[in-house]
């Protein structure tokens, strides 16, 4: 029907000069007028020139107040002559019309606003405000500064209004033949094909985009680092276990059961199944001796170790409960040298802010081997953190309960003109190892960071919820480009 008035309309008349007016002369809506018109002027039965008109209408808050006029001329009236008490006055008002009332009136100076009372300075009062809004909702011409006055108190709002002009295009026809895109058998038959008119073809179209899946920055980021690892020689842990008992998360560490990380406030405890039943027992009681009463030329932390404590499920706070899983079974078996990693999922009980999260991902590196010491640390770390493209390393003497000495990784960051802490790392004590059953002289050097941080800097990325998480923007993960490790990349990417 919009289609045909617009044909038919042309047919006797050289341009349609506002397709608003048209739309409203005829009942029609001025939105199917814009579509026809658009469809038409693509298949040049017509041409279409833009029409853009800028008015002001009323805010919602515009609108209440044209009802029911202006906060200031309310509180006015609701002022009787001999004055009201103040808190009378607010209890007659809404809260807002009262606060943005009280400020207009005083500065018109038509009330007087003392401590306990309020009273009238003038007589009568003119609403302008509300002669202003319906002026402009009845499409009126207001000055300019008037205009202001509105804008800055909200109560208006520019609209623009977009429309066409039309004229006949350079194939117009009363009539619009639709253009065939299929030549059917019914065609042949009924012989009608020699009077169709088909649609071009249109060789240079592209079709639809194909759908295909997308690598999160983050997995493309893990790749990378696990193929440092395997390039290093390294064996994957088995990280599959969300859920772990204290015993391997903190007490095979020798991390003691009063130590703050274990309290609630930090660690997401199970309420069903609440506790583990299945613990290897001979090694359970050498954790307790080695807590309580030391052992391996360490005097212990002298408390009562509880087997309760121990049993407690979790989800795990660290990946290093995954370490002290295998290097109990590497302790169990005639020793050899090894070199695992883990990249996975560990969670902690924080406050979600712009770098923490309740969830993240730890990589982490541990080697085992006899005659370790702290030079191999050093030297691994280098050889690691030089792949990820980090050559400048500095390192800070640090306190982890299974860890002695202990380190804290910074690298000099290109881009940020500073030193940035990566990771830390240190070598495991004698009084978690020696338990487990390895020889004396084995020791376990090992290194941990997380896996947001370095793809945060890669990417560009300033806030972690943007990047992991249930507000994460899809176009993220479908745009975001191939990068290399390396900080000297960083900026770019």
């Amino acid at each position: 029907m919009a289609e045909e008035a617009v044909l038919r309309y042309l047919e006797k008349n050289e341009e349609i000069s506002d397709s608003g007016k048209f739309a409203e002369d005829r009942g029609l809506s001025h939105d199917d007028i814009l579509n026809i018109i658009k469809s038409l002027n693509g298949f040049r039965l017509v041409d279409a020139q833009d029409i853009k008109k800028e008015r002001w209408v009323l805010t919602d808050e515009g609108k209440k107040y044209a009802e029911a006029g202006s906060p200031e001329v309310q509180l006015f009236l609701a002022i009787p002559a001999e004055g009201i008490a103040r808190e009378d006055l607010q209890k007659k008002l809404e809260s807002s019309i009262f606060k943005i009332g009280s400020q207009q009136a005083i500065k018109n100076k038509w009330i007087e606003m003392g401590k306990s009372q309020v009273s009238r300075k003038v007589q009568q009062v003119e609403d302008k405000i509300k002669i202003l809004l319906l002026q402009i909702q009845n499409g009126e011409a207001v000055s300019s500064e008037d205009i202001d006055a509105l804008k800055r108190r909200k109560l208006i709002t520019q609209q623009i209004w977009k429309g066409y002009s039309v004229r006949k295009g350079p194939k117009y026809a009363p009539k619009r033949k639709k253009a065939a895109t299929d030549l059917t058998r019914e065609n042949i038959q009924r012989g009608d094909w020699k009077e169709l008119e088909f649609k071009e073809y249109n060789f240079s179209a592209k079709g639809q985009p194909l759908e295909g899946g997308h690598l999160h920055p983050l997995l493309k980021v893990r790749r990378q680092v696990q193929m440092i690892f395997l390039q290093m020689g390294f064996e994957e842990m088995p990280t599959n276990n969300f859920v772990e008992s204290s015993f391997w998360n903190f007490d095979a560490l020798f991390q003691p059961q009063q130590h703050p990380a274990r309290d609630s406030h930090d660690t997401f405890f199970l309420k069903e199944p609440s506790t583990t039943k299945i613990l290897p027992e001979d090694y359970v009681e050498r954790v307790k001796e080695v807590h309580e009463n030391g052992g391996y030329g360490s005097r212990g932390y002298g408390y009562e170790w509880k087997r309760e404590e121990a049993n407690k499920n979790l989800l795990r706070t660290h990946t290093t409960a995954v370490s002290s899983r295998m290097l109990y079974l590497l302790a169990q078996k005639p020793f050899a040298p090894k070199k695992y990693y883990s990249i996975d999922r560990v969670f902690r009980n924080e406050a979600v802010d712009r770098t923490h999260l309740a969830e993240f991902h730890q990589i982490e590196g541990v080697m085992c081997d006899r005659g370790l010491a702290l030079s191999d640390l050093i030297g691994v770390l280098h050889e690691f953190f030089s792949r990820l493209g980090m050559s400048k390393l500095r390192f800070k003497p640090a306190y982890n309960p299974y860890t002695e000495p202990s380190m804290e990784i910074f690298s000099y960051h290109e881009g940020f003109k500073k030193w940035v802490e990566v990771g830390n790392s240190g070598m495991f004590r004698p009084e978690m190892l020696q338990p487990m059953g390895l020889p004396e002289d084995v020791q376990v050097i090992a290194w941990g960071l997380s896996l947001e941080r370095p793809t945060m800097i890669l990417y560009g990325i300033d806030n972690i919820r943007d990047l992991f998480g249930h507000k994460v923007d899809l176009g993220l993960i479908k745009r975001n480009p191939v990068c290399r490790l390396g900080l000297q990349y960083m900026d770019s990417a």
